[in-house]
């Protein structure tokens, strides 16, 4: 309980502070942006990113989950109502506790077929998300498995707020935004990229120039999945 009274006390410090506060708002307004975006497409009966060829791993996932239905419906209105939570003060709690489940899906799906679109987005959203929740502590804590709980009680906005500026925090966001950045562009030893000439330049004149084409044509014109192409192209470079 040490750790969480420490905890408690910085928390109640940061509530105190409008660079942090203003954070929060800027991390609410774009996460729901972003599934207002996303979730109208779906309920309007459009396919995601439908420039995607269905050849391609992410492209044959969207078509199929376009195909479901009512299912591909639902999810749109999820991520609507989300958005709307989250830009509701009273609601912003309900709203990113919403939101989590399906921007981590959407992120382990990116990672799953390395799917550019959303490599760096996705679980940049998380972090944000995370964030979200961290900030509204004070409202999620009897949610979590603790065996007694503090009186912290509901912080209130208070009449006026700290400007002093948190350096160290806003370093580590760019520290994380950078870290996430450099994962998606070196974390993978190949991708698929989104067309058969972008997937071909990341092996121009490297030593696996041949192989890397095959897994290219192996992806984008035989429409194979994508841990066949890897296979291939893990077989052919160990020659």
């Amino acid at each position: 309980m040490q750790t969480l009274t420490k905890f408690e006390q910085y928390y109640s410090t940061i509530k105190q502070n409008r660079w942090y506060w203003l954070f929060s708002i800027f991390c609410r307004v774009l996460l729901a942006f972003a599934f207002i975006a996303a979730g109208m497409v779906k309920i309007l009966g459009e396919r995601f990113a439908s420039g995607l060829s269905t050849l391609h791993p992410m492209g044959a996932y969207l078509e199929a989950l376009h195909h479901t239905g009512y299912y591909y419906t639902f999810i749109g209105i999820a991520q609507v109502l989300a958005a709307i939570l989250l830009l509701i003060p009273r609601t912003v709690t309900l709203g990113a506790l919403l939101y989590l489940p399906i921007i981590v899906n959407i992120w382990l799906l990116s990672y799953a077929v390395r799917f550019e679109g959303s490599i760096v987005t996705s679980p940049l959203m998380v972090f944000a998300n995370l964030y979200i929740l961290v900030w509204n502590y004070d409202r999620i804590r009897y949610l979590l498995p603790f065996r007694q709980f503090s009186d912290l009680g509901l912080i209130r906005k208070p009449k006026k707020y700290s400007n002093r500026f948190p350096w160290l925090f806003f370093t580590g966001v760019f520290i994380i935004m950078v870290l996430t950045a450099a994962f998606a562009r070196f974390g993978f030893a190949v991708v698929p990229r989104n067309s058969l000439t972008d997937c071909k330049k990341q092996f121009v004149h490297t030593k696996n120039e041949a192989a890397g084409f095959e897994f290219c044509d192996c992806i984008h014109n035989q429409g194979n999945d994508l841990d066949t192409c890897l296979e291939a192209f893990e077989t052919a470079t160990a020659k």
